[in-house]
């Protein structure tokens, strides 16, 4: 039976936490429905101190701000890139184009065509989010979509430099200095100087997710991907500063980021806040992480590995880390996680930056019903039909019994009009 020695905030405190952003996001949506660049322009001089003459970065912005940076800095942005990059194109040629014939005369088949164009939204804010054009904008372009324009902030009145940097190198068309949830309207709805895209993606805070939520329909989205989650599954093997430093290095994203721990060890769960109160005396981002953690986080002892699946299937955290003595027993029995991380030798900073796989993840137990940001999320897998004629009445004739039988009278006509036509001749 699960014990919780720690739990966060109650269902209610984040429910009453997420109307007032809901409230918050849809006044903004609308204002840039209405008002167009005027309105984003207002809200990014309100939010971000930011008014240019245009958001949209020349290409002499963009020249210069790679050229200010170090060759060190730009080599680990090509690597980072190459890695996604690799990844991504292996998923690509995972995706395949069919063709079938699943009756004499009756072929099916299903083509994977790329979204036109995407907007991808990269954060800044607190930090930032340099890997996040690799994630978004390279995984993009390696699907095949035309037309990637990107937005970030700017940091305090200035280019993020090594973020437009990895935008430009990763391959996007248009890069806007624009955040928020401005950034996510003006892409999703469209206004006088950026034309709207057929899909948005991207992490983000609370807000961007939600503009997200609140656009979808507008535009596509990904998936809902919030202020980031992390699980650590450890037993009485797990190293107690691993589990911790873990815990509080995602912690630092943001105050309202959920770090937990399930655990079959009674001892390492008790010794677990004693572990996190010292390191947090030497980190550099405590101050967040600290907040993150009193109000977010989660001790949970189990009695068996079964029992810590089921409780981290309940979570359905974004990261899970597996620090046990068995990872391939969690790597087939886990169900709800946007990435799995196996064992110590690897951990979320790695594939929040550079291993290769996507740090676009599922939050809000949305890991039970999507995966994270991938090739296949930029294609439309699209069926198409044909038929010869001596099949066709085949079809048609099942087709006029089923329509009837559902009173669609005028979809029997379609079926009845084909049986006519091709039978007799």
């Amino acid at each position: 039976m699960a014990t919780f020695l720690k739990e966060g905030k109650t269902t209610e405190e984040k429910q009453t936490s997420d109307m007032k952003i809901q409230q918050s996001v849809s006044e903004i949506i609308q204002s840039v429905e209405d008002r167009g660049d005027q309105a984003v322009r207002d809200l990014s001089e309100k939010f971000d101190q930011w008014s240019p003459e245009n958001f949209r970065l020349s290409k002499e912005d963009i020249e210069t701000a790679i050229d200010e940076l170090s060759d060190d800095v730009i080599r680990d942005i090509q690597f980072a890139q190459d890695q996604i990059e690799n990844f991504a194109r292996h998923q690509r040629a995972s995706i395949q184009d069919i063709e079938v014939e699943t009756r004499p005369g009756v072929v099916l088949g299903h083509k994977n065509i790329p979204v036109n164009s995407v907007g991808c939204y990269v954060p800044g804010g607190r930090y930032p989010m340099v890997a996040s054009a690799h994630m978004s904008i390279v995984t993009a372009k390696v699907a095949g979509v035309e037309r990637v324009i990107a937005c970030t902030p700017p940091a305090n009145g200035e280019i993020p430099k090594a973020t437009v940097a990895a935008m430009h190198m990763g391959g996007a068309d248009e890069i806007y200095l624009l955040g928020g949830v401005q950034a996510m309207a003006a892409m999703g709805i469209g206004t006088e100087s950026i034309d709207q895209v057929d899909m948005i993606v991207g992490p983000g805070n609370a807000f961007v997710a939600e503009a997200k939520r609140q656009l979808f329909g507008h535009v596509g989205i990904d998936l809902l991907a919030g202020p980031t989650e992390t699980l650590v599954i450890a037993d009485e093997t797990a190293d107690i500063e691993m589990v911790a430093t873990d815990i509080l290095g995602q912690a630092e994203h943001g105050p309202t980021s959920p770090g937990a721990l399930i655990t079959t060890s009674r001892v390492l769960a008790e010794a677990l806040e004693g572990e996190i109160t010292r390191q947090l005396q030497t980190l550099p981002t405590a101050e967040v992480a600290e907040i993150a953690w009193r109000d977010n986080g989660i001790i949970i002892v189990v009695d068996n590995k079964e029992e810590a699946v089921h409780e981290a299937d309940e979570l359905a955290f974004e990261h899970v880390e597996v620090l046990a003595d068995d990872p391939d027993y969690y790597l087939d029995n886990l169900k709800n996680y946007g990435a799995l991380f196996l064992g110590p030798e690897t951990n979320v900073a790695y594939g929040d930056k550079v291993i290769g796989t996507n740090h676009t993840l599922p939050t809000k137990q949305a890991a039970k019903y999507t995966g994270g940001l991938w090739v296949g999320k930029f294609l439309k897998n699209c069926t198409y039909q044909r038929a010869t004629e001596e099949a066709s009445v085949e079809i048609g004739k099942y087709a006029e019994r089923l329509c009837e039988l559902e009173g669609f009278m005028g979809h029997k006509r379609q079926a009845s009009l084909r049986v006519e036509r091709y039978e007799n001749k």
